[in-house]
């Protein structure tokens, strides 16, 4: 077996969506700046520049492909021995009304955002459960505490991953594994770029025509002016997960507040507040 630098107290930690400008760049950095050894996956290695040395391990990953999944992990194992933490952060956005959303681009979203991450679950758990050591970060999102227009394909990916991790929570707590829902609030990446992009694939709306100035805006909302820095939040969850013992729930960033708040109202009040925001 390859040394690697794996033989130490360095914690081995394997995160997906490692593209420059995205958290979970700026999370293999905070991680890598923690003594940790950092398995960084993406679906293209150019795309994680900046990520150098030898706390680094660069891997081509696509969360579609089992296959794929499969070789990365076998590459992990060859080099280090083991993974300590999963943190599940490949994900992409989906903006657009629901009844006119091509089928197509909700099955992308579901595929990458939730079953992507069960892939690496269960490639992962076990490793961990043969250890009887672990822990799995499941990148969720505030979106889903309150579920508003032109972004409910994102929304509901992300409430379908944050219900997942609730249950696994409790299924791998008797195998010493430990499940921590990260929840961000707006936090600056270029999640809004993919999502322009992404939306620049849309057909033309119909029956939403007069919405489109709005549903495009709606790309861009997580990325204000006032939304959180990466390395800010890339600080605090990777301080959060290092603990010995990580809370179940940590939530950190820009509307996280607001969103908490929200969940808890009465839904007239609830939908009144996202029809004035949005127009509607």
């Amino acid at each position: 077996m390859e040394s690697g630098g794996g033989g130490g107290g360095e914690q081995v930690v394997v995160i997906t969506g490692c593209s420059q400008g995205g958290i979970g760049h700026a999370l293999a950095r905070e991680f890598a700046a923690n003594k940790c050894l950092v398995v960084a996956t993406g679906r293209r290695l150019d795309a994680m520049r900046g990520l150098e040395g030898n706390s680094f391990f660069l891997q081509e990953l696509d969360v579609l492909s089992e296959e794929s999944v499969q070789s990365v992990m076998a590459n992990v194992l060859e080099r280090y021995g083991r993974v300590d933490i999963l943190v599940n952060n490949a994900g992409v956005h989906c903006v657009g009304p629901l009844a006119e959303m091509p089928l197509s681009a909700l099955q992308h979203t579901f595929n990458t955002n939730v079953f992507g991450s069960m892939r690496l679950v269960q490639a992962v758990v076990p490793h961990m459960a043969s250890r009887r050591k672990g822990k799995v970060v499941n990148i969720g999102s505030v979106s889903c505490m309150s579920g508003s227009p032109w972004s409910g394909v994102y929304t509901a990916t992300k409430a379908a991953l944050h219900s997942l991790t609730d249950t696994l929570r409790l299924e791998l707590k008797p195998l010493g594994i430990d499940v921590i829902n990260v929840v961000p609030g707006a936090i600056r990446s270029n999640i809004g770029n993919s999502a322009i992009a992404n939306y620049s694939q849309m057909p033309e709306w119909k029956i939403y025509k007069p919405f489109e100035a709005a549903i495009r805006e709606r790309a861009y909302l997580s990325q204000g002016l006032k939304c959180t820095p990466t390395e800010e939040f890339a600080k605090k969850t990777v301080a959060a997960v290092l603990k010995k013992n990580p809370p179940a729930w940590f939530s950190y960033g820009q509307f996280s507040t607001v969103a908490a708040i929200m969940y808890h109202l009465p839904i007239s009040i609830k939908d009144f507040i996202l029809r004035k925001r949005f127009n509607l």
